[in-house]
């Protein structure tokens, strides 16, 4: 998997990392159960600090995206399932987004459109 990163982007690079490691999964790029580079590997091949690295990983983690194990490193989680919490956040973030298409002018027809198309790109989403 190919990790992208602006540095002249106003979104944290370790947001921008989290992003891309879920688009990743998402897409398939990155297999239920796989490895991922330790923090140091992460952060050399991106060519970010490893403390951004080690954030962005307790951050997966704490979203259950990734297990960390001392021993194994860290991996995608091979058990991913929508929690109460991560449903409510999904719900904050997509009302807000609606409201913003809304106030810019976007109809619901081509809201729902855009948002067909987007899951219709995620591998994983295919398998569930």
């Amino acid at each position: 998997m190919i990790i992208s990163l602006d540095t002249s982007s106003s979104v944290p690079i370790y947001v921008q990392l989290r992003n891309q490691i879920v688009l990743g999964i998402s897409r398939g790029d990155l297999k239920l159960g796989e490895s991922l580079p330790t923090v140091r590997q992460m952060a050399k091949d991106a060519g970010i600090n490893t403390m951004t690295v080690n954030k962005t990983y307790q951050i997966l983690k704490a979203e259950g995206f990734i297990e960390i194990d001392r021993r194994s490193g860290a991996f995608v989680s091979a058990s991913q399932h929508m929690d109460r919490d991560f449903k409510e956040k999904l719900e904050s973030e997509l009302e807000l987004l609606t409201a913003e298409a809304c106030v810019k002018g976007m109809d619901k027809e081509d809201f729902i459109k855009m948002c067909e198309r987007a899951f219709a790109g995620l591998k994983v989403c295919e398998e569930v």
